[in-house]
């Protein structure tokens, strides 16, 4: 333990060295440039499950923990001070209090203190007068029973039990502070924040602009003068603009394999790379709709998944197999690959996965002279529509001719949610790389993101059980036996996890990628224009 602890200790000091020297050779002033692959459907980080919002909006917040933003790998031990100064843990480990910044204003120049802390969490957990629109991570705080203010600069949070991987949620890019004295309404068109750029505007359909915050509590803080987001939600479209120097980088990790070897190709001058997303794409079912309330009909769907084909033909067989955690080695908490293939679909005998899949729709009274027809949903981008056509063409092999139903980004979360769907092609982003993000968001009974209803209370206990294990191993065979559950009961079949690549001309300086969450890194304060 020791060892382990001197080697993240100089780890760490080779980064902050790094760090130091890359911040001495910073320049100020720029605009960075970028393009945005579609319209958010608002400017409110906690109401919204799309990097299409918290990409732009995260640098107008700060957390009260954060991952550190040069470091790729997202776990526990990279978790840095924010807005909070220090946290601690009571004996019992059922409270986790923080020591709060003083001095740091709101954007419009009120001061923050631990009362927005706590207006924050009340709105999450649903405690506020005022309410949410969505409320899409009301589940990573289940565990909470109240968040406190103790004087204007400590806050507590109390637990039901004991839950370590409470810092990993409030480390997220999807976590910021809220203030008090602007209502959820006006966060969705005009957010204030006390981050390091100032919210200017918000064009539906044509841009996002913020700027540098003079007043940011970080004093040599940000280095760019303003950032700006174009939007162009034709993908070629937006990658010519950036070959021909339009933008200084693409939106994050939305280049595809073969768009970046034309990237490469076109524009050699550019700096690309290409990385796990910790994106899933998966078949969301909806088990109250007839047929699919039949669990035949449901698991049919899962063996007819052919994932070879489409990691061959969207990624170039760079994207990777996995259940529900992302696999190893960038994610902390895969399953084995040999765990993974004794799970019904992931062997290597496609023939006889889809012959057993036949059988079960046979049982069900569907055949070649009786075909099962319905819509496949998904949203209109991309890299939703790209993965929806595969599938379509997949189910044909069982009986199921489907037909594609495309839904703008502004309505995409909300129809799920509330189960206007029937089969959809779906991506689930894990925000954090941790199984209490993921289980109790995407599996809970109850969940608004368990877009399929799946409810297992016997596997519940084993959520908590895991969420309070502190033996890393332990709990590791926890999360497999989990995942392998979840897998087995068809609640939300993963088709692959991605890989996709960010690029950016030479002169963008200060950008780190994270290789376990596409929706940790984008701080921008760091950034800086070497021209």
């Amino acid at each position: 333990m020791i060892r382990a602890f001197s080697a993240l200790t100089a780890a760490g000091l080779v980064v902050g060295i790094a760090a130091s020297a890359a911040a001495a050779d910073a320049h100020r002033g720029g605009v960075l440039k970028i393009y945005h692959r579609d319209s958010p459907p608002s400017a409110s980080i906690h109401e919204e499950a799309t990097f299409s919002t918290s990409i732009p909006m995260m640098p107008v917040f700060n957390n009260l923990v954060l991952y550190k933003q040069d470091v790729a790998q997202n776990s526990m031990s990279t978790i840095v001070p924010d807005l909070a100064t220090a946290w601690s843990w009571s004996p019992d480990n059922l409270k986790l209090t923080f020591k709060l910044r003083e001095g740091v204003k709101w954007h419009d120049g009120k001061p923050f203190t631990a009362k927005d802390v706590k207006c924050t969490w009340d709105l999450l957990m649903g405690n506020a007068s005022q309410k949410f629109r969505k409320n899409p991570r009301q589940s990573w705080y289940e565990n909470v029973t109240d968040v406190t203010a103790n004087g204007d600069f400590e806050a507590t949070f109390a637990l039901k039990r004991p839950q370590p991987s409470l810092l990993a949620l409030l480390a997220s890019g999807y976590t910021p502070v809220y203030p008090c004295h602007v209502g959820p309404a006006q966060m969705r068109t005009h957010p204030i924040g006390t981050g390091p750029f100032k919210f200017v505007e918000f064009k539906q359909n044509e841009s996002i602009k913020i700027v540098r915050n003079p007043d940011y509590w970080k004093k040599d803080r940000p280095y760019l003068d303003a950032i700006e987001f174009t939007i162009i939600p034709n993908r070629s479209t937006a990658i010519l603009a950036f070959v021909a120097g339009k933008f200084d980088m693409t939106f994050p990790t939305e280049v595809t394999v073969p768009l970046l070897k034309d990237i490469v190709s076109q524009a050699p001058q550019a700096v690309c790379k290409l990385v796990p997303t910790n994106i899933s794409i998966n078949l969301i079912v909806n088990r109250e709709s007839p047929p699919l309330d039949n669990p035949d009909v449901r698991r049919a769907t899962a063996l007819a998944l052919d994932r070879k084909s489409f990691i061959d033909i969207l990624s170039e067989g760079k994207a990777d197999a996995g259940g529900t955690m992302q696999p190893q080695p960038e994610g902390v908490w895969g399953m084995p690959p040999e765990m993974l293939k004794t799970i019904p679909g992931y062997g290597d005998d496609l023939a006889a996965s889809r012959a057993e899949a036949r059988k079960l729709m046979e049982k069900a009274g569907y055949g070649p002279n009786k075909r099962l027809a319905l819509k496949i949903s998904t949203r209109n981008i991309p890299t939703y529509r790209d993965p929806a056509v595969i599938l379509i063409d997949q189910l044909k092999e069982i009986y199921i001719d489907a037909e594609l139903e495309v839904v703008e980004t502004a309505n995409w979360f909300s129809k799920v949610a509330r189960k206007d769907y029937a089969i959809g092609l779906n991506l689930t982003g894990n925000a954090v790389d941790d199984p209490d993000q993921s289980f109790y968001e995407n599996y809970a009974c109850g969940s608004e993101r368990n877009y399929t209803r799946y409810c297992n209370k016997e596997l519940e206990v084993l959520f908590d059980k895991q969420s309070m294990e502190t033996d890393l191993e332990k709990r590791k065979k926890l999360v497999w036996e989990i995942d392998k559950k979840l897998q087995d009961d068809v609640a939300r079949p993963i088709i692959l996890h991605g890989r996709a690549a960010t690029c950016w001309q030479p002169q963008v300086k200060g950008v780190t990628l994270m290789v376990n969450s596409s929706y940790n890194g984008w701080r921008f304060e760091d950034a800086w224009l070497d021209r």
